[in-house]
């Protein structure tokens, strides 16, 4: 007898929707873009799509992709998802040099900053590392396994960031929390050592990105939160040095009347103040919505966050999924868009759009004047374009559904839910995370 889902199931379709992710290469040599379970990349250097090569035999990713990072150096990039494959790239031939099976979806990837380990996290609460040592970016597709690093226990890990030092690998999930640990010498041991946990947001922990200086190489945390706030730690102590309310701060700029929105990405740069870009969809916990970014700049002086200013000119149905620069930051790229839209005709949708103007001319400046770059002003032009979003022109009201779609999604994710007896049971009858045979 078949099992029928109880009355309050979540949809499904819902769950599965994905949103588009975009990372730009430290030095802007290529910008690779996740739309579902395909990944493209184009090469800005030779001005041409990068063919990826993946000898498995299969398709590079069956599933969607949750997470896709440049290593510090730009010397690997890796991609993970809900097919339970992390997959390790060299982007000087773009070959998959290793591939990982993970026993539960992936959520977070992380690179070592000399390159030598990947970390990802599963839905379960877990990090795991893979230790790079002798691979050769030319040498034939490598399977490792994965050892156990850290855990949160039944908590999904929202995001993972390795301090610029590389001394402590920092881990925040969608209970409130954000842990710092030491990371081992030899990690495949596991990690022992926590440093200190940083403690003060009150939903979702939803990204983490460090602001670092000459006085401070070791840097300060920055953690974005379903709070509605943006939050300045010191790690090693685990504490808090100030909080910016996101809603309110972008009202001010604005003159907007709403509550307030969930800051979900944030990306880290230095000028000649350090100017900390936080991205944010529709508030998750709020009706009201926004679309837009808001540049925060942080004094280090004083160890304070202050919003600078609001972009809000990429137009009405476009709201960022994912945000991505280079070391320089002298662009900004972003992504909107979404994979397995139910009720569409498009099972993948993704519009890329460009801002300049980060390099502020004085230090005295109120802040730098952004600009969206058109088509044939974006490096690459038409021929990025084609590569990334798969066509030169998107319809944008098809975007307003897929906001939407992306925004019911990820709350299923991030929001925790009371389930009744009745439900939990159905729900472990029908899980489809259970282990991979090795």
């Amino acid at each position: 007898m078949e099992d029928t889902q109880p009355e309050g199931g979540e949809n499904n379709r819902d769950v599965e929707v994905a949103p588009a992710l975009i990372s730009v290469h430290p030095t802007q040599d290529s910008v690779a873009v996740a739309v579902g379970s395909d990944l493209r990349v184009f090469d800005l250097r030779g001005n041409c799509g990068v063919t990826l090569v993946d000898e498995t035999g299969e398709a590079f990713h069956k599933d969607s992709i949750r997470a896709i990072r440049y290593g510090a150096n730009g010397k690997l990039f890796v991609s993970a998802g809900d097919d339970k494959l992390v997959k390790v790239w060299s982007t000087d031939s773009w070959r998959c040099i290793a591939s990982v099976c993970s026993e539960k979806r992936v959520s977070a990837v992380a690179i070592s900053n000399d390159g030598l380990h990947v970390c990802f996290a599963d839905k379960f609460g877990v990090v795991w590392v893979v230790d790079l040592h002798g691979l050769d970016g030319n040498e034939t597709l490598v399977n490792k396994k994965a050892a156990p690093l850290l855990a949160h226990y039944c908590s999904i890990i929202t995001s993972l960031e390795f301090s610029p030092d590389g001394w402590f690998i920092v881990t925040a999930d969608r209970d409130f929390k954000i842990r710092v640990t030491v990371f081992p010498k030899k990690p495949l041991d596991g990690a022992h050592e926590i440093q200190s946990f940083c403690l003060g947001h009150t939903e979702f922990v939803s990204c983490l990105a460090f602001l670092v200086t000459v006085d401070s190489p070791r840097g300060f945390l920055v953690s974005g939160s379903g709070d509605s706030t943006v939050r300045l730690w010191d790690i090693n102590s685990g504490t808090l040095l100030d909080t910016c309310e996101v809603g309110s701060k972008a009202v001010m700029l604005l003159q907007w009347p709403f509550k307030g929105m969930s800051p979900n990405i944030l990306l880290a740069f230095e000028h000649f103040s350090v100017l900390l870009l936080v991205h944010y969809l529709t508030s998750y916990l709020f009706c009201s919505s926004f679309q837009g970014i808001l540049l925060v700049s942080c004094d280090f002086s004083s160890q304070t966050l202050g919003a600078v200013k609001v972009v809000s000119n990429m137009g009405d149905s476009f709201i960022p999924t994912s945000l991505g620069c280079s070391s320089s930051a002298e662009l900004l790229w972003t992504i909107t868009g979404v994979s397995k839209l139910h009720g569409s005709d498009h099972n993948s949708l993704a519009c890329v759009r460009v801002l300049s103007g980060f390099k502020k001319t004085s230090p005295d400046a109120a802040g730098p004047e952004l600009t969206v770059l058109d088509n044939n002003e974006v490096p690459g032009a038409e021929k990025l374009l084609e590569k990334l979003q798969g066509s030169v022109t998107v319809e944008e009201e098809v975007f307003l559904a897929a906001a939407e779609a992306v925004k019911t999604s990820m709350c299923n994710l991030l929001i925790k839910k009371q389930y009744t007896t009745e439900k939990r049971e159905f729900r472990k009858r029908g899980r489809n995370d259970k282990k991979t045979k090795q």
